[in-house]
Formats: structure tokens, C-alpha cells, sequence
């Protein structure tokens, strides 16, 4: 792989974190977004010419204009990894106003502007990589996960739509849907809402025993998934969407039969809002 300049947004930790240090180990050029620096001090000392360490809260639509206007004029962009994000568990009922607003924000907006500001950018020097990470929550939804759902149903969709307004501009969209991974996501990040004993014996809650390393860990390795993802700058055309995970593409293939078979069996009803031939 040539060497290239990404821009990655979270990097202090999980598959922003493994991306970082194996593009700088292979001779690349990082900027990557963080809140704070504390997590990334050594990456900023061990490669000081080639990691470029930006503070950036991608909730801050007008900071993230400036952040890749200012970074564009100095360096070309050649990869965009959107990875800034967390999760968000409860029932919808449990979730207070400020969650459902900064899971927004965070997760789907923050991902939105990002790519909208890269987008000019790399249209004007007729090249590009816009690498999306979702989840395969994307593609199948479970109670107590709305939210995040919500936020990942509706980045797929949108970039499914820039990868097709920006092909001509020599522009690839990746959606990356990974499954269970022993990051910080799970294991360290993930918010959990103001629990309500009414969902206590609810489905709602389920995922009380996946966020518990004591219940085994998930099977994704952050590192290998890593890999992956920076492998698919090389394929052309770019893969519109990459799972990863044996059990994230299990899961994904049997709600897709499922979603099928749902809107196979309604021919008659959809044809029946028609008006007549003819008319």
C-alpha cells in the first residue's frame, strides 16, 4: 500500500486506537481526533513527524468545518475513518432527553458533518476513502439498543447515498459492520441508561449479561479487524459494506432472508394501494 494520510476520528482507543498504530508502524501519516491527549502521549512521542493528534468533540458541527478546512490546506486527505462513537443500552422509556440527544450527535450527526466536510475537499483533488464504521446493529436491531440502532440504521443509509453521489469524483464509500469485539466499546464505554425494575424481566435487558466480561469475552479481535479495514483501501472498487465477525455475518444473513421473506409475502397487499392499469 502507498503511504497515504488519514484522518481518524477516535483514536484514543478501540479499532481508532489499533488503525492508528498500524498505519504509523507501516509509514503512514495519522491525524486523529481525540478528546484528550492523555491516551495517545506515546503515539505524539514515538512519531512525532507522522502523528498529528487534533482535539476535536465531533458533536461541534462548526469546529469540525474549520478542523478539516485548516488540515486540508496542508495535507491531503486520502482516507476519512469515522470511528468516534459509543453505546448507548436501555429500554427507550429509560433513556433521559440529553441520552437520545447526544447519542444523536453524537454517533450519526458528528459522522454526517464529517464527511460533508472531507467531502469537497476530496472531490477537488479527484480522489478518496471515506471509511464509515457502523456495526452490524446497522443491519440487525435488539431491545435495549435503540438508540444506537437508530444512529447506525440511519449512517448506513446516508452512506449509501454519498457513494453513489461521489463515484464519479473517484470517491469509495466503505461501510464497516463489525460484530462483538474485546474493545473498550463494550467492556469500558458503553452507557447504560437509568434502569427501570418494570424491565427487569424484560428482553430490554439482556444485554446486562453481554456487557459482563464474566459471561465470556466477544470473539472480534480488534487488531485482525483492524487490519481488514486498512486492507480494503487497496480493493477497487471500494466494498460498500464489510462485515466482520463470523457471527456478525450469521446474524446479518438471517435477518436479511428474514426481512425478505417479510416483504415477499405482501405482493398482494403493496399491489393493492395501486391504482388500476390503465388508469
Amino acid at each position: 500500500m502507498a503511504k497515504q494520510t488519514w484522518l481518524i476520528t477516535g483514536v484514543s482507543s478501540g479499532f481508532g486506537r489499533s488503525m492508528t498504530t498500524q498505519l504509523l508502524a507501516a509509514g503512514n501519516t495519522v491525524i486523529g481526533t481525540v478528546r484528550n491527549t492523555t491516551k495517545v502521549q506515546d503515539l505524539i512521542d514515538d512519531y512525532p513527524d507522522t502523528f498529528i493528534c487534533e482535539t476535536l468533540d465531533v458533536t461541534d458541527v462548526a469546529t469540525i468545518h474549520h478542523l478539516v478546512d485548516q488540515l486540508a490546506a496542508t495535507h491531503t486527505i486520502d482516507v476519512l475513518v469515522n470511528n468516534a462513537g459509543y453505546g448507548l443500552f436501555g429500554a427507550a422509556e429509560e433513556l433521559a432527553d440529553q441520552d437520545v440527544d447526544r447519542i444523536i450527535a453524537t454517533d450519526l450527526t458528528g459522522s454526517i458533518q464529517m464527511i460533508r466536510s472531507v467531502l469537497p475537499h476530496m472531490r477537488a483533488q479527484n480522489h478518496g476513502r471515506i471509511i464509515q464504521i457502523s456495526s452490524y446493529g446497522g443491519q440487525v436491531a435488539y431491545p435495549g439498543n435503540s438508540m444506537y440502532h437508530a444512529a447506525k440504521f440511519g449512517i448506513e443509509g446516508f452512506c449509501e447515498s454519498v457513494a453513489q453521489e461521489v463515484a464519479a469524483f473517484n470517491i469509495g464509500v466503505t461501510i464497516v459492520e463489525p460484530g462483538g469485539a474485546r474493545t473498550e466499546f463494550r467492556y469500558g464505554s458503553a452507557q447504560v441508561a437509568n434502569l427501570m425494575p418494570a424491565y427487569d424481566d424484560n428482553p430490554a435487558h439482556a444485554f446486562l449479561a453481554m456487557l459482563d466480561p464474566a459471561n465470556g469475552l466477544a470473539p472480534g479481535d480488534p487488531q485482525r479487524m483492524a487490519a481488514r479495514i486498512i486492507e480494503s483501501v487497496d480493493q477497487t472498487p471500494a466494498p460498500l459494506h464489510m462485515v466482520l465477525g463470523s457471527d456478525a455475518r450469521e446474524k446479518t444473513i438471517a435477518r436479511l432472508r428474514e426481512r425478505l421473506a417479510e416483504y415477499q409475502a405482501e405482493a398482494d397487499l403493496a399491489a393493492s394501494t395501486d391504482f388500476p392499469v390503465g388508469d
